[in-house]
């Protein structure tokens, strides 16, 4: 199960993490000043950086240790004895001191222990359990820096449309300034004009905020600064959504690393009740021993000896206080505590994904829809500024239509990038997030240039 679980998951992160190797903690604090551009950078500094995905790695080096000792534990064990004494003996008849010594070796082998057979099992189970938890953290890891990294971008994006709409809105005000001191236009003219520029400064500030946060907010998991950013190609087409919101179910079902994980614990849960109930059971194991001495009963003085001894070492539990029965139902009670959180992952994992796939269609449709409306809002604003130049339209219509040309292309924006943040998810909630996924979505962004 283990060599199954690594060839599927080489179909997805594996490829993107063999050439990332996990620095020390001095190579850690050396890349707390540096900064990154693409999207592959805060890859490799996650990797490096990330306490969580440590905490992963070392939970499977365990797992790993456990499962070689719990094997060992069934493999022959071979022990040495040596004892060399100083012997004074007195009876009745004569005094004698002599030197005494025993050499001993010791061959066991474990033919049957169901306790130790069920232990081995579980330990297999575990181990692969915390590789599945690994592999989840990874994609959890990389989808949180790619979705930080794109709220960054948004921020940004964001801002830079907040100053051109002050610029436009600036310029308005100017020529109602100007329309004013000639007597042309009305003063409730010139106070909307300035509370649209005064509104527009107030939303310049709080996107300046969310910059900054969502700035720290990458930092925090990537240790590195984010300036330049490459930033998504203005002609991008995202390649549509395939297949219906079942197929993704299923294959969350079958993919999802935690639910695996889970499934992984529910088994080794099982054994472990295996394990409990071994304790009823008898214990074999074949001793070889080899031994040469000189002192006999009580440390008497006999002459030297070889003894070879063959034989079977067996236990039978007779009664130990209940203590078996109390730990058999200790571990049935974790078994159904396993299968319950099994239950509880592959809910959760199902509502994600299918939040994920709707959120994904519904970006499809809304980006196409926000493009019309960049487009209309951009004629309809010009049209206006035209009007009013004319006399036909009113400031306050010129103002209007301003702030919904500059919020229809935020929107756009947020829209673009939602898209790529909840493909991502869905992909990572299915098992299916791959090296791959991760270079494409790479080579959907470009340098901002000079």
């Amino acid at each position: 199960m283990k060599e199954s679980l690594r060839r599927l998951f080489s179909l997805g992160l594996l490829g993107l993490v063999a050439s990332i190797s996990l620095s020390g903690i001095a190579q850690e604090f050396e890349s707390i000043e540096k900064s990154g551009t693409t999207l592959e950078d805060f890859f490799t500094a996650a990797i490096e950086f990330s306490p969580q995905l440590r905490i992963a790695e070392e939970g499977l080096n365990i797992g790993s240790a456990r499962r070689r000792a719990a094997n060992g534990r069934l493999l022959p064990q071979l022990s040495a004895q040596a004892s060399m004494s100083d012997n004074r003996q007195e009876t009745s008849v004569q005094s004698q001191s002599f030197d005494g010594s025993r050499y001993s070796v010791q061959l066991s082998q474990v033919l049957f222990n169901w306790q130790a057979y069920s232990a081995r099992s579980a330990a297999y189970l575990v181990e692969d359990q915390l590789e599945a938890e690994y592999y989840s953290e990874l994609g959890s890891l990389l989808t949180e820096v790619a979705e930080k990294y794109f709220n960054v971008l948004q921020a940004d994006d964001a801002l830079s449309s907040i100053a051109s709409e002050l610029d436009a809105v600036s310029n308005q005000l100017d020529q109602i300034q100007n329309l004013y001191e000639r007597q042309m236009t009305q003063i409730t003219d010139l106070y909307q004009a300035q509370a649209s520029l005064a509104a527009v400064e107030g939303q310049q500030l709080q996107l300046q905020s969310e910059l900054a946060l969502a700035k720290e907010a990458l930092y925090s998991v990537s240790g590195l600064n984010s300036d330049g950013l490459y930033r998504l190609k203005p002609d991008l087409t995202i390649p549509p959504l395939e297949n219906s919101i079942a197929y993704w179910v299923n294959q969350a079902k079958k993919n999802n690393h935690l639910i695996k994980a889970r499934e992984f614990a529910v088994r080794a849960a099982d054994k472990r009740v295996d394990e409990r109930r071994g304790a009823y059971m008898p214990q074999v194991s074949l001793i070889a021993q080899r031994q040469n001495s000189n002192l006999g009963f009580q440390n008497t003085l006999i002459n030297d000896t070889d003894t070879t001894y063959l034989g079977l070492d067996v236990s039978i539990p007779l009664y130990a206080g209940g203590s078996n029965k109390a730990a058999v139902s200790e571990a049935a009670s974790q078994h159904r505590i396993a299968e319950s959180e099994l239950r509880q992952v592959q809910l959760e994992a199902s509502a994600q994904v299918r939040s994920a796939y709707l959120q994904v269609q519904s970006a499809e449709t809304l980006i196409a829809a926000a493009e019309k409306l960049v487009e209309s809002t951009t004629l309809s604003s010009t049209a206006m500024q035209r009007g009013f130049e004319l006399g036909a339209v009113t400031s306050v219509d010129v103002l209007i239509a301003l702030r919904d040309q500059f919020r229809s292309q935020r929107d756009l924006q947020a829209t673009r990038y939602n898209h790529v943040k909840y493909l991502l998810l869905l992909k990572r909630e299915t098992g299916l997030l791959s090296a791959d996924d991760m270079l494409e979505v790479g080579s959907w962004l470009e340098s901002p240039g000079p």
